[in-house]
């Protein structure tokens, strides 16, 4: 039965995909989303393929038929009608898609790349992938958004977004497609949580919390107590998070005895999923040698079972044992290092955030290497740890926070 023009303006939207069917292969798909789409099946070279005509109410139903019946004349004359209909509508979203991928691979590290890839497939593909691309509109690529902002994945729907605009800016100079459906939606994402930073006590507070962890005397078994003490004395010189600590290897740290010892932390450890290179102050240098005569294992930081490393909960009960109980967590470490920095006024924000790896994940920023900067940041963690070191020993006086000499320098971004 052949379908009526007010069957197709009056379709409603399901849960799923459904058919309105015209006859002769011709058939109006209404999508979830509520975009209606005119599709024709058909054979040819005893294949089943499917022709895309375009949008509902775009193409009107009168159209769509013209179409089909052009597509007839073609198959009676033994041609494929869809030939000429790929060559008319351009790509997919994913077939631009992937090949927007591929054509940045040289630009991202594998890792990233593979992360994108995973993003697009997940969650892109599923409703946006066979659809073409000048079909696509704001309010599919809304939809798309909405699925995922439902599972709370807020970071993800915005790096999504972010995405589409990038593939079709890929695809319209090469006639693709001829606007961003995502240009103007930035404005209807759900707003990101405010960030619920780690407690953590004022400054004027520090010199307190660097005494306590010096004189940490919270274990019975003195081993113990040695190895939690260093271990928040090492986190606390090195802005590293408590998991980077307590995993850390001997494998890890290079040159310890020579010059510009640094601390090499592998990929899979880092939240952002990249290497991150520490440059080691004196004092972490220090520290680590004097572990490194009592050391039997390969962890920095042993725990209590042979061959583990130290337990999840260690320091942050070493925090609770010095009185520190919702008031300083060993991640807060960062923040009042950070905050020590930005103070100083004589440290770029770069060197800041490349110390605590806060490096955008965004490929923009394609020169991303886990050396970057590593001189300013030997200097900035080298102040940092003589601060530190001032206090222990009892001299540090307001206004004493960073040596005189220390000057805002110029160095161009380094990579070695």
């Amino acid at each position: 039965m052949a379908l009526k023009e007010l069957e197709a303006r009056y379709a409603t939207k399901r849960s799923k995909d459904y058919k309105l069917a015209d006859g002769g292969g011709l058939y109006l798909l209404v999508r979830p989303t509520g975009s209606k789409l005119w599709r024709m099946k058909y054979r040819f070279a005893d294949r089943e393929k499917l022709l895309s005509f375009g949008r509902y109410p775009d193409l009107s139903l009168a159209e769509a038929r013209l179409k089909r019946a052009e597509a007839k004349l073609a198959l009676a004359a033994g041609r494929d009608p869809g030939a000429r209909e790929a060559a008319l509508a351009g790509k997919t979203f994913e077939q631009a898609a992937r090949a927007w991928h591929q054509n940045r691979l040289e630009a991202l590290d594998e890792a990233h790349a593979a992360r994108i890839l995973a993003r697009l497939e997940r969650d892109a593909f599923p409703e946006l992938g066979a659809m073409v691309l000048r079909e696509i509109k704001p309010a599919d690529v809304l939809a798309m958004i909405r699925k995922v902002e439902a599972r709370s994945a807020l970071d993800v729907s915005r790096r999504l977004k972010q995405h589409v605009s990038q593939i079709y800016r890929f695809a319209i100079p090469q006639g693709w497609a001829d606007t961003d459906p995502a240009a103007y939606l930035a404005d209807l994402l759900k707003p990101k949580p405010r960030v619920r930073h780690m407690p953590r006590v004022s400054t004027d507070e520090l010199p307190k919390l660097v005494r306590a962890i010096d004189a940490y005397d919270g274990e019975e078994n003195p081993k113990r107590r040695a190895i939690t003490r260093a271990a928040l004395m090492f986190t606390l010189l090195t802005w590293a998070r408590t998991n980077e600590t307590r995993l850390a290897t001997w494998a890890e740290i290079e040159r310890l005895d020579g010059d510009e010892p640094v601390w090499r932390v592998p990929a899979e450890r880092m939240k952002m999923g990249r290497e991150h290179i520490v440059p080691l102050p004196t004092q972490a240098v220090d520290l680590l040698k004097a572990l490194r005569e009592h050391s039997r294992g390969a962890h920095l930081f042993p725990g209590e079972k042979p061959g583990q490393p130290l337990s999840q909960n260690t320091m942050i009960y070493g925090c609770y044992r010095m009185g520190y109980r919702g008031r300083q967590t060993v991640h807060g470490f960062r923040g009042l290092a950070s905050t020590w920095a930005n103070e100083a006024e004589c440290y770029r924000p770069d060197w800041i955030e490349m110390a605590l790896a806060h490096a955008d994940e965004d490929e923009v920023r394609s020169a991303y290497n886990s050396a970057l900067y590593l001189s300013p940041r030997r200097r900035m963690l080298q102040a940092w740890a003589d601060y530190v070191q001032r206090i222990i020993e009892g001299g540090e006086a307001k206004g004493d926070r960073v040596p005189p000499s220390e000057k805002v320098r110029g160095e161009a971004t380094e990579v070695v």
